[in-house]
């Protein structure tokens, strides 16, 4: 056996039990990136098999190789750049039809593929028989039947993964006929693709026609930068061709290649693969289910009904660790106090990192479960269903069925990222639809916002906890369809598409994809705190730092420490000098003069980060920002989050263990608020308002910029939001304060 080791790849349509055996097969050993210049996961993992070495990677699920979403363009570009040694397509046994939509198009690339048939447990309760080996035979590719969420036949298809992967046969690509009318013209098209070598190293000559007559988004404009002469020359063929179809037969070439493929696929299931025992149009149990759960009147009941089920878990179970860690990180502060000497690197480890950074990793705990119950949502199918019940409501406000999943993707339940769910709005057709998805998404509660959330929810409304973060999930939605659909009344007008999704079966999820999804998201939201909102708070702290005082202010509190002193006999004096500072070793006119002392620490602690670069700028906002009820440190953290979300929460923490705030080292940072004058409830609404819908943190305005193809929309977004935010924080702390 060769030991080198050999490259994967996983691909097949969502919900067809990929991820389940990626998992299976690598366990532990995967990580997870992007790929370059978009934010698609990118899961390679590693793993024997015989003492073969195996690396494999997870695409993106998608239903065909034709550049209707990034999702297709990423599994088509990694095919053609990286060209596995075998690519493992998982096709569901239950669902056979549509699934070999993609086998085909792998068949016509000629890749070396090994053909998965998952679910057959799912297919036979169905009362669906596949012939596995007669498919074998019809395909020309092996064909191993699994069910991947127990590993059954999992060991089977690795080792003939391994025989095609150790093969050393080029990519073969197969023939399909498109009718008369196109396959002379692919015919064609293929020589003069072949003649001129034209992309002929990336795909093969017939691939590249058919995607040209598919009028691919990618090919195109790839075509163009290959060789501009001969693209012309296809394109022109092409746009002859398509002009007769449209003339003759009213349709475009691609959906007669859509429909020929799907004849190819029914012709060679009619050869005895598929046998149904049943009635194809009984009710299946996820039928059953849907019934109820996607009932027009009991389907948002329900749905509403689980969203605070999830928030009701994830604050209980949580309530304990998430104290835990504050008391950890307030020891580790009182540590550090204790073994450092005063000056900038003392103040830095206390006030940039431990109060800073500690403030965001102590909502670990809670961020871990809040992913878990989303994971438990995702895998058992049940957040498609989420989305086929809002495409309803979002028609009324101007927007697409598939502007959901990047509504959720974004932090529609809570703990998402806006990024991605910028990027998932390529899936829409429509500009309009697509330009309004993508300037809404931020609206929602991303994973950065949902520990300020928490952080204030849970210092100010303690007793329903629950409720309010439930309640302020609505809120998210609510607003970004109002928004949306002024944007499509005003500057996206037009008219709205049809949608149509796929529902698939409900599944009972595997504890080890839980945990695995669980953990891919809790360590993403770490290495952020340790990277990123690390740099960020140190920034931050050395603004909060510097200049400093004068020297003239730093003698007058010098003074008022000597002349209260002074006031206190020389055995005050040296019983305040001896000790070591705990109270409960000190006299009670000892305790007077120290708690004099520190009052004068705090007003020069106050005075100093008054005097900073970030104190100077929030004081400046202030008279503004006081309409809305934010003090100048609340500023300084706002403009923090213009880079990033989870920054609010450590400059909170560095500005108010650096001010002048009566503080306690082992106190957290919501009893801080909760006893600061300037905070009350609602302050602590018109915050929450604000934090929600202003403007998007850098890395997604530079993402919008990127999609929308112009700064313009980029800039729209963070003046728009931002605006709005703040109508919308002074409205509600001025009638707040009224009432």
């Amino acid at each position: 056996m060769n030991n080198s080791s050999i490259t994967m790849a996983l691909a097949g349509n969502p919900n067809a039990g990929k991820t389940t055996l990626f998992n299976r097969l690598t366990g532990a050993r995967q990580h997870v990136g992007n790929y370059p210049g978009i934010t698609v996961d990118h899961k390679e993992g590693y793993f024997s098999h015989n003492e073969q070495d195996i690396t494999i990677t997870d695409l993106p699920g998608t239903y065909s190789l034709t550049a209707y979403s990034v999702e297709e363009i990423v599994t088509r570009d990694f095919l053609t750049a990286n060209k596995p040694k075998v690519v493992i397509n998982i096709v569901d046994a239950s669902n056979l039809e549509r699934n070999l939509y993609l086998t085909t198009q792998f068949l016509e690339m000629g890749v070396p593929l090994v053909i998965a048939l998952n679910m057959i447990d799912v297919a036979k309760d169905r009362g669906i028989e596949v012939r596995a080996r007669k498919l074998e035979e019809l395909l020309g590719v092996p064909v191993v039947p699994i069910i991947a969420r127990t590993g059954e036949g999992t060991d089977e298809l690795i080792r003939q993964a391994i025989i095609v992967g150790h093969s050393e046969e080029k990519w073969q690509p197969i023939d399909i006929s498109y009718g008369e009318d196109l396959d002379k013209i692919i015919i064609h098209l293929d020589s003069i693709i072949a003649e001129s070598d034209f992309l002929t190293n990336s795909y093969p000559a017939r691939f590249t026609a058919i995607k040209y007559l598919e009028h691919d988004d990618q090919m195109l404009p790839l075509g163009q930068k290959e060789d501009s002469g001969i693209a012309r020359q296809l394109e022109q063929i092409v746009t002859t061709v398509s002009d007769h179809l449209l003339k003759t037969m009213d349709v475009y070439p691609e959906a007669i290649i859509a429909d020929h493929r799907y004849g190819f696929i029914k012709a060679i299931l009619r050869q005895g693969v598929v046998t149904h025992k049943f009635d194809t149009d009984r009710l299946y149990t996820s039928d059953k289910i849907d019934k109820v759960l996607t009932n027009r009147l009991l389907g948002p009941v329900v749905m509403l009904a689980i969203l605070f089920t999830l928030y009701q878990f994830t604050f209980s179970w949580s309530e304990l660790p998430v104290a835990l860690m504050g008391s950890f990180f307030g020891w580790l502060g009182s540590v550090v106090d204790t073994l450092l000497p005063e000056g900038p690197l003392k103040s830095m480890l206390i006030s940039g990192v431990i109060d800073g950074v500690g403030g965001v990793l102590g909502f670990v705990p809670l961020i871990m479960f809040m992913f878990f119950g989303i994971a438990v949502l995702e895998d058992s199918g049940y957040l498609a269903r989420v989305a086929f019940m809002m495409d309803r409501i979002f028609r009324i406000f101007g927007l697409h069925g598939s502007s959901v999943m990047p509504f959720i993707v974004s932090g529609g339940i809570a703990g998402g990222c806006a990024v991605p769910g910028v990027m998932a709005t390529r899936t829409l057709r429509s500009p309009k639809e697509r330009m309004a998805t993508l300037l809404t998404v931020p609206f929602m509660n991303c994973g950065a916002k949902v520990p300020v959330l928490i952080l204030l929810i849970g210092a100010f409304f303690s007793d329903h906890k629950a409720l309010y973060m439930f309640l302020f999930t609505l809120l998210a939605w609510l607003v970004a369809l109002v928004v949306a659909k002024l944007l499509r009344s005003t500057v996206l007008k037009g008219e709205a598409t049809p949608f149509v999704m796929e529902l698939p079966p409900y599944r009972f999820p595997t504890l080890q994809g839980l945990l695995i999804h669980t953990w891919e998201r809790t360590w993403q939201y770490i290495k952020k705190a340790g990277t990123v909102i690390l740099a960020i708070s140190i920034l931050l702290w050395a603004l909060m730092t510097y200049p400093g005082l004068p020297q003239e202010e730093l003698d007058s509190f010098a003074e008022k420490r000597i002349a209260v002193t002074e006031s206190f006999s020389e055995t005050i004096q040296l019983e305040i000098r001896e000790s070591d500072n705990h109270n409960g070793d000190l006299s009670e006119s000892a305790l007077a003069l120290q708690e004099r002392l520190t009052t004068i620490d705090q007003e020069q602690s106050g005075a100093r980060l008054r005097n900073s670069t970030a104190g100077r700028i929030g004081i400046f906002l202030e008279p503004v920002s006081s309409l809305a009820g934010f003090d100048w440190r609340t500023n300084i953290a706002l403009l923090g989050g213009f880079a990033a979300k989870e920054v609010i929460i450590s400059t909170l923490g560095t500005a108010y263990s650096m001010g002048e705030v009566d503080v306690d080292a082992s106190d957290s940072l919501g009893q801080r608020l909760v006893r600061d004058p300037n905070w009350n409830s609602v302050v602590a609404i018109s915050v929450l308002i604000f934090i929600m819908f202003y403007a998007p943190c850098f890395v997604t305005v530079i993402c919008i910029a990127k999609e929308a193809g112009s700064w313009k929309w980029a800039f729209f977004s963070m003046a728009f939001n931002t605006f709005f935010a703040f109508l919308a924080s002074v409205a509600v702390f001025q009638i707040g304060s009224f009432v």
